[in-house]
């Protein structure tokens, strides 16, 4: 038997729009870096079939919701950042469109349940890294409007917005505060992960909102900066908002280099978010085809697998919230 799924973070758009951007993206950054193939060219641009993490084929039976990030690289300028993401969405539009008779397009959170019990699947457009908003604050409304439901301020290094865990000390920038404020009057949910300590301690000063860790685990369990102390878990559960969980193996386990995590590790987060009282904050934040991947869950294929070692550490009511109860409720609740 298998559950429904809504997963909070993957990076399929870019991979199968990166044979499709423009040549010039490709001297500011190597956009073939995270390619599980190790050749963008040859990762194919086919959102149905193919060798990435997550496909329509993969998704087999599985109902599934799930987030697509446009993830924007460190190097892109701000203005840079806003062509990108438009190529990189309007693939994906193109693909979800030539699929529309298996996948929906959530446009608003209240079209998430619905498309779910259709056909099954649903599209939920996100942005990872949002620089673009650094060359027109006004885009976070219009792109609101356009149905993207969630968005991120930084990656790893030091941006316009906010600053990722390359550097510790650098908070909030001016300009990163009134995009929150523009978030928050627009609804759309702002989502911490890759945020380095100082800028989560500002986030939390600065927003009246519930907000979300869409790709993070637990660092008392795991000690890489990526993942989140128990006092940040805390803030976000106190708020009622979402933390998923992340499949990166450095993520997993501090050894991740000597052993493959297994579907164990996987439960030692959660079993210690639960034990902070966060039966109803869990969800899922794969990084589909953002990052290698163990074994245990080395596609979307495999996680009727993962839900069923889920069920026999937590039991059905637990694997029913984590995988996609306490997400579908969180975006009904605080989305667009």
């Amino acid at each position: 038997m298998s559950y429904p799924v809504f997963d909070l973070h993957c990076d399929t758009a870019d991979r199968i729009a990166w044979s499709t951007v423009d040549a010039r993206f490709r001297t500011l950054a190597d956009l073939d870096r995270f390619d599980p193939n190790g050749n963008g060219e040859e990762a194919g641009d086919d959102l149905a079939q193919g060798p990435g993490h997550l496909t329509l084929e993969r998704m087999g039976e599985v109902p599934w919701a799930q987030c697509f990030a446009c993830f924007i690289y460190d190097e892109f300028p701000p203005e840079e950042s806003a062509r990108f993401y438009q190529q990189v969405m309007d693939h994906l539009n193109e693909q979800l469109a030539r699929n529309a008779d298996t996948i929906a397009t959530a446009r608003r959170a209240a079209d998430i349940r619905a498309a779910l019990e259709g056909t099954g699947r649903v599209a939920i457009k996100t942005i990872e890294n949002a620089r673009l908003f650094a060359a027109d604050p006004s885009l976070v409304g219009t792109l609101a409007d356009a149905g993207v439901l969630m968005a991120s301020l930084s990656w790893n290094a030091q941006g316009p917005l906010a600053s990722g865990h390359d550097v510790e000390d650098a908070g909030i920038t001016p300009l990163g505060a009134d995009v929150i404020r523009r978030m928050e009057e627009a609804r759309m949910i702002l989502d911490v992960s890759h945020l380095n300590d100082t800028c989560f301690d500002d986030v939390a000063r600065l927003t009246t909102r519930p907000f979300v860790a869409s790709h993070s685990n637990s660092r008392a369990v795991c000690g890489h900066l990526r993942n989140l102390t128990d006092a940040q878990f805390i803030e976000i559960r106190d708020r009622g908002g979402l933390v998923g969980l992340n499949y990166c193996p450095d993520f997993l386990r501090d050894d991740a280099s000597t052993h493959d995590p297994t579907t164990d590790d996987l439960c030692r987060h959660i079993e210690h978010w639960l034990d902070l009282g966060g039966e109803d904050v869990i969800a899922l934040g794969s990084d589909f085809d953002g990052t290698d991947l163990p074994a245990c869950i080395s596609s979307a294929a495999k996680m009727p697998e993962v839900q069923q070692a889920f069920v026999h550490a937590f039991g059905e009511t637990i694997t029913r919230k984590l995988c996609a109860d306490n997400a579908l409720a969180f975006f009904e609740r605080w989305g667009r």
